[in-house]
């Protein structure tokens, strides 16, 4: 209502003919003009381009059509929307500012500086560079730091931060946004990139879901099958029969209230046995970190409830 209401007020203020009584606008696409429908008055306003980003094929040609800065992150400590203010005192002309607006500059630079270096910006810059190096180490996706860094701010608001590292925090954090998004990544990946002990961050993922009132879906023994298997260097056949024993496990609930990791590394022992392939045990322990102790007991479990059908 309110642009119906402006755009005839504009209008009005045009020079129509003297016969022109229909205060109706059309744009033309092409030129992006307003004009009057009815006389033909063009408006001298000029208008805003809402068309699509001419991002161009190459770097040259983005950096010179884009008519934006980069994308807002949540994983920068401003998220992207940094501002740079000079030290001289000069206009974009390079004329010097009046005496007025140098004494404004000067105290604009001064609340930009204390912004930059408050302790809660200090806080992100820390952990934000923790963030890549855990990212780097465990190959995770843009979509799974995002969400680490959603969550992390999210901890940051509610003043909970304290008495625990910023390391576990952000392991703990990433572990959370890896189980949201369903990207195979375990508790241990985790504290071997981050290089904590396992108990001390399980026990601040229980604190953070707790507290975050979250509920992550358990991981299916699927996704970790080619994980093992490639890791150590079996045949395709052989991925494909533990696929299969993973399969029947589940559907015999033999999997239920167990480490995915556990069952999917007990598939591939299993998978390697009947292919007659020559892996060991603590290879494959190696490969998925459970204990050779543990990827025996979950063997015997499934061969005892499948049977004849592996």
């Amino acid at each position: 209502m309110w642009n119906i209401v402006w755009e005839v007020k504009m209008l009005t203020e045009l020079v129509h003919q003297n016969n022109c009584k229909n205060y109706k606008i059309i744009t033309d696409l092409s030129t992006g003009e307003k004009a009057c429908y009815n006389c033909g008055s063009v408006s001298n306003e000029k208008p805003i381009d809402i068309g699509t980003e001419n991002t161009g094929t190459t770097k040259e040609e983005y950096l010179k059509t884009s008519r934006v800065g980069r994308k807002i992150s949540l994983k920068m400590a401003d998220m992207g929307l940094s501002t740079i203010i000079e030290s001289k005192d000069r206009d974009s002309s390079g004329r010097s500012l009046s005496s007025e607006n140098r004494r404004m500059f000067y105290r604009l630079r001064i609340w930009d500086r204390n912004s930059r270096y408050a302790n809660t910006s200090q806080s992100y810059q820390k952990a934000f560079l923790i963030l890549d190096g855990i990212r780097t180490k465990l190959s995770l996706p843009d979509a799974v730091v995002e969400h680490t860094a959603y969550l992390f701010r999210k901890i940051a608001a509610k003043k909970i931060l304290s008495g625990r590292t910023t390391l576990g925090i952000i392991c703990a954090t990433g572990y959370i946004a890896c189980r949201l998004t369903n990207t195979p990544r375990t508790l241990h990946d985790f504290s071997i990139a981050g290089n904590i002990k396992r108990k001390n961050l399980q026990r601040i993922y229980r604190f953070l879901i707790k507290e975050l009132d979250i509920n992550p879906a358990v991981y299916s023994p699927h996704e970790f099958v080619s994980r093992i298997s490639k890791e150590i260097n079996v045949t395709e056949k052989t991925e494909r029969i533990a696929f299969r024993i993973v399969s029947l496990t589940e559907k015999n609930g033999v999997a239920a209230s167990k480490n995915p990791m556990s069952i999917a590394a007990a598939a591939v022992n299993l998978a390697v046995l009947k292919s007659k392939e020559k892996v060991s045990q603590a290879k494959i322990s190696k490969a998925s970190g459970i204990s050779s102790v543990t990827i025996r007991e979950r063997s015997k479990e499934i061969k005892k409830q499948l049977g004849g059908e592996i």
